[in-house]
């Protein structure tokens, strides 16, 4: 038996407990992974709640992990036990001291990095390698607006657009995040509960607009976003922190300059194994070289993970979040 979090019923962070349950032997193709620590991403809520179906029902939460091989599963050549790994992974599940993943999700973690910074960025650093890689292939002479600065994406991609070449304007809360956001490179944090984002953009950038704007936000700063582009600029909206945007008018793209529209996941630019070792690839290139720090803002035990969502739904948290796994 072993400690994980599991959901009976999709809901708010009370539905998440914290249970002994059977540790599963490896199936076919799987390898199981002692886990050491657990990342902490919006994706989590989303299966909590059930915005994202879940297979089944109870289920575990998580997609992100760092720790040790702990057992293959039949046809599994590539792993043995004792080697350090990271995945990003379906279905849910991180949240537990083991957790069976399939062989080719796994990523070989270098003794540099430690399980703590790994949980914290294998999915939000892909997430960014993608976004400023193969999303928009981001040039160094351009200005980009990044919504959530201070977030746990939000930093990531301040810093990697800043090494890049890029200027970053970045949306923040607060005075103190709006510090933290310039502090990894974001030129121009701009306090989207005191100014109007749309016009400090136009002012920033001359009246021209940005190229592209990475809105993880969602409703509250989907047609905000569409104001602030360039015509011909591309809308990345990959995430819906303040929920999903409505129904909207296709003709608001062209109004606002035949704007084009993409919703993006790590999957999908992660799908084959090529892929997914490319882009992990570089995430760790950057981050051993020292051209993007991973912050790791706040660390909660595994049995508190229901704190760690109340602290994230109510974006009290800069950075990333990670469940540290006893």
């Amino acid at each position: 038996m072993a400690f994980a979090i599991q959901c009976d019923r999709p809901g708010g962070p009370d539905v998440m407990q914290y249970r002994d349950v059977p540790v599963r032997d490896p199936g076919p193709g799987e390898v199981r992974v002692r886990v050491h620590a657990a990342g902490l991403n919006f994706i989590d809520v989303y299966h909590r709640t059930g915005y994202y179906p879940v297979p089944a029902l109870p289920t575990g939460l998580g997609m992100e992990g760092a720790g040790i091989v702990d057992a293959v599963g039949p046809g599994v050549d590539r792993w043995k036990g004792g080697e350090r790994v990271a995945y990003v992974a379906g279905p849910p599940g991180a949240y537990a001291q083991y957790h069976c993943v399939q062989a080719d999700r796994l990523v070989q973690l270098p003794g540099d990095v430690s399980f703590e910074q790994a949980a914290a960025m294998m999915l939000k650093g892909m997430t960014v390698r993608y976004l400023l890689r193969q999303t928009y292939p981001l040039s160094a002479d351009e200005t980009i607006l990044v919504h959530a600065a201070a977030g746990g994406v939000g930093l990531i991609l301040c810093q990697w657009a800043r090494h890049l070449g890029a200027t970053v304007i970045g949306t923040v809360g607060s005075p103190e995040k709006a510090e933290i956001a310039r502090a990894a490179g974001c030129t121009h944090p701009v306090l989207y509960r005191e100014e109007s984002v749309p016009e400090r953009v136009r002012e920033i950038t001359g009246g021209a607009g940005v190229s592209v704007v990475y809105d993880s936000v969602g409703r509250d700063t989907f047609e905000q976003s569409l104001s602030c582009l360039r015509p011909r600029g591309l809308m990345v909206s990959f995430g819906q922190s303040s929920g999903a945007v409505e129904g909207f008018d296709p003709v608001l793209l062209s109004r606002n300059g035949s704007l084009y529209l993409t919703r993006p996941t790590v999957f999908d630019y992660t799908a084959t194994r090529e892929e997914l070792e490319e882009n992990a690839a570089e995430l760790l290139k950057v981050v051993r070289d020292g051209s993007v720090a991973i912050p790791v803002k706040a660390q909660y035990p595994l049995r508190d993970a229901a704190a760690a969502h109340r602290a994230l739904e109510s974006r009290e948290t800069t950075g990333s979040t990670i469940l540290v796994v006893e």
